[in-house]
């Protein structure tokens, strides 16, 4: 049974609905052991936005990635472009050698470093509920590539 991190984009009311689709499908998973979103874990000790702040959840979110078996990310874009914060996240999961299997539910292109990091690809959220983490099936992305 896996060990997940979600990289996810969650400033929107859109983004924030994909992901907590995505949340869902990953409870409802009997391959899954347990799932670190960094949206409910955004609580620390010092206040949000503040310089102390920042190095708690970044060190926080850097030690779930390392014990994390494999990455699961949603890589629809807004504005054109990937959120810096996921695309950093998917290159230290790249760099650690961890899985990385992603959600796109948009008809965007993707950057040919994060279409040739995934290990696996699907444009279905429901795809997470019956996916097989102990198998870790490769699937190819599908789109254009930028």
């Amino acid at each position: 049974m896996a060990q997940i991190y979600v990289a996810s984009p969650f400033f929107s009311p859109e983004q924030v609905d994909r992901v907590e689709r995505l949340e869902a499908a990953l409870e409802a998973n009997p391959t899954v052991k347990d799932f670190y979103s960094p949206r409910l874990h955004q609580d620390a000790a010092n206040a949000q936005f503040t310089k102390p702040w920042a190095t708690e959840i970044f060190h926080r979110d850097m030690d779930q990635i390392a014990a994390a078996d494999v990455i699961v990310t949603v890589i629809d874009f807004e504005a054109k472009n990937l959120d810096s914060g996921t695309a950093y996240e998917l290159g230290v999961a790249t760099m650690s050698n961890k899985p990385i299997l992603a959600l796109q539910e948009k008809d965007e292109a993707v950057n040919l470093m994060i279409t040739e990091s995934m290990h696996w690809y699907t444009k279905s959220v429901d795809d997470f509920k019956t996916y097989d983490f102990n198998t870790l099936t490769v699937g190819e992305f599908v789109g254009e590539i930028l």
